[in-house]
């Protein structure tokens, strides 16, 4: 069974039979278990929720829209390489990375029963508080 395979260089297909020696470094994209918040995405919602400032320059110019971050979930769920993929401008982008680095470890992604190492994306709505202007 092929499937696609992240890494420095791109993309590879990968079959069953030439995986080992890459799968250490790749970061794969797809995978049989997607990564997972401890909690579930409700918990993860509520500790963005909590976490999250609304950026001063944002409110001052009514800047709403959502920011898309990336970010890989390592074999110890510890998230690295953080990136923002779309930003509404405002401070936001900034924002948003802030609060992923203070996340928990997530549950890592499996392939073949094995931890490994996935890109995830995850999109953050900045909204302001029409009644109570946040």
């Amino acid at each position: 069974s092929d499937y696609a395979v992240a890494n420095k260089r791109g993309f590879l297909l990968m079959s069953a039979n030439n995986v080992s020696e890459v799968e250490e470094e790749a970061i794969y994209c797809i995978v049989e278990t997607q990564p997972s918040y401890p909690g579930g995405d409700s918990a993860m919602f509520d500790f963005i929720k909590k976490h999250l400032v609304y950026p001063k320059t944002a409110k001052e110019n009514n800047i709403e829209g959502r920011v898309f971050i990336t970010f890989v979930v390592d074999v110890d769920g510890s998230i690295t390489d953080i990136k923002i993929l779309r930003d509404i401008g405002g401070g936001c982008g900034k924002e948003a990375v802030r609060v992923i680095k203070l996340m928990p470890k997530w549950i890592p992604g499996t392939q073949r029963g094995r931890p490994v190492r996935t890109q995830f994306n995850l999109p953050i709505v900045f909204e302001l508080d029409k009644d109570n202007n946040n």
